[in-house]
């Protein structure tokens, strides 16, 4: 008898590539068939709530509203080391520091994303605009907000897409802490026996060790989600978010999620939740 597992993450490269050991099938479990689905992370992060996906990607600040579903693993993690989602604004603009965008109207990719909550925890003040990743950038440069929060492809584009860079939050976070921006994780459902659950995390981790050793191939599968990067920016972007980090945080990583939820707590932007790790 088979155990049917969801796998859901979002469709951009970087966990395309991480994906890649399972979705081509080299990396099985025993007793298990897996089954994809595909969804930006905010959307993600909302069916997470609902506990829908066994394993699912979810943005970091999202683990602090539902954390009663969902145990974290120490493998699949993004994490901007000294980078990270960009605040931008029309190239031109006289905007030079993100301190002038205090309670200006900033897009941002999603409620419930870690790029938002960076975001808050940097510039206390200022009102969000929630729009589709896709359409923050063009939403900048017409100006319908003061300025744009980006994350994925678009913060190695923004430059020839007309924008111009005031903040680099992974480079702010890291020149504050220390540490690297933690911004998306995988996790797993806390209902799954516990025999299952560290299976299933062995798994995970099996997945991006086989990308990162064969990474050509898993590169022509993450090509598919590139949304337009030429191969060397995707190979770029993927080398950003699936590394040594990736394949396991290990405590230094543990520290900046659980700093990062702390210091968000401390604000009242979270609630209050210590995060809970599935072992191997």
């Amino acid at each position: 008898m088979t155990t049917t597992v969801r796998v859901a993450h979002s469709p951009d490269s970087d966990d395309a590539f991480m994906f890649y050991g399972l979705a081509s099938g080299a990396v099985k479990a025993e007793g298990v068939d897996f089954e994809e689905a595909l969804s930006d992370i905010e959307t993600l992060n909302q069916a997470a709530t609902e506990g829908r996906y066994e394993i699912t990607a979810i943005s970091v600040h999202a683990y602090a509203h539902i954390a009663d579903k969902y145990r974290l693993l120490d493998s699949g993690a993004s994490f901007g080391d000294d980078y990270g989602p960009t605040v931008v604004v029309p190239k031109g603009s006289s905007v030079r520091s993100v301190e002038e965008l205090s309670g200006k109207r900033i897009a941002i990719p999603g409620k419930w994303t870690s790029a938002a909550l960076a975001l808050a925890l940097r510039l206390p003040v200022f009102t969000p605009v929630i729009m589709d990743f896709k359409a923050v950038g063009d939403a900048a440069k017409r100006g319908e907000v003061d300025a744009g929060l980006v994350i994925h492809e678009g913060q190695l584009t923004a430059e020839e897409e007309g924008l111009q860079v005031v903040e680099d939050l992974g480079k702010w976070w890291k020149g504050r802490t220390g540490l690297p921006l933690p911004l998306g994780l995988n996790a797993i459902r806390r209902d799954l026996p516990i025999q299952l659950r560290e299976q299933l995390a062995r798994t995970m981790a099996e997945s991006i060790d086989y990308s990162l050793a064969h990474r050509e191939p898993a590169l022509d599968h993450a090509m598919k989600f590139a949304r337009g990067l030429d191969r060397k920016r995707a190979d770029t972007f993927v080398g950003m978010y699936v590394n040594d980090w990736t394949r396991c945080l290990g405590e230094r990583g543990r520290e900046a999620v659980a700093l990062f939820l702390h210091e968000a707590a401390e604000r009242g932007l979270v609630p209050r939740v210590k995060p809970e790790w599935q072992e191997r």
